[in-house]
């Protein structure tokens, strides 16, 4: 039966297996920009960016919290990779109209790139963040891997294809 997925209707978000309490409401992913080089010459009409086929621009991820707290802190050493896990569950309307839900999940690890302790200011959050730039990231929607990328690792997946397969035969 087929399904519309219309929203998120819970998640959590887990630091090396431990869930994060102190987090805003709002975590947005990071985006994929792939890099590219600009062809134009002879044979081309004109200009056009051509990927290179798995690499991307430096991806960042910003963990919010409500408060500045050890949890927090504990992600700023530059030394060591945080990974952190985001579960939650989709909700869908199906063919008939029922309301069904689904899993997802997000890996991501990444080291510290940036900290903003916030601001204080009685009876309210401070709005502190802490931003990862991030090193590898997988995408999980009803326990199967969606997109998988690890730059140090050379690894780039779609719905579970190595994507580079090919060219690493030839290297």
């Amino acid at each position: 039966m087929k399904t519309i997925p219309t929203k998120i209707n819970k998640y959590n978000v887990y630091n090396a297996g431990n869930r994060l309490l102190g987090m805003g409401d709002e975590v947005t992913l990071p985006s994929f920009e792939a890099s590219s080089e600009t062809v134009s010459g002879a044979g081309v009409l004109g200009e056009f960016d051509d990927p290179t086929v798995g690499y991307f621009s430096n991806m960042e991820q910003e963990i919010p919290f409500r408060v500045l707290d050890q949890e927090a802190v504990d992600m700023l050493d530059q030394t060591k990779a945080v990974q952190l896990e985001l579960r939650g569950g989709q909700q869908t309307t199906n063919s008939v109209g029922d309301i069904e839900f689904r899993p997802m999940r997000v890996v991501v690890r990444g080291r510290m790139a940036g900290f903003d302790p916030g601001k204080v200011k009685a009876g309210n959050g401070m709005e502190t963040s802490v931003k990862l730039t991030i090193l590898y990231i997988l995408i999980e929607l009803e326990d199967q891997p969606m997109v998988e990328l690890d730059k140090i690792n050379e690894v780039f997946k779609i719905r579970g294809v190595d994507v580079l397969a090919k060219i690493k035969e030839m290297c």
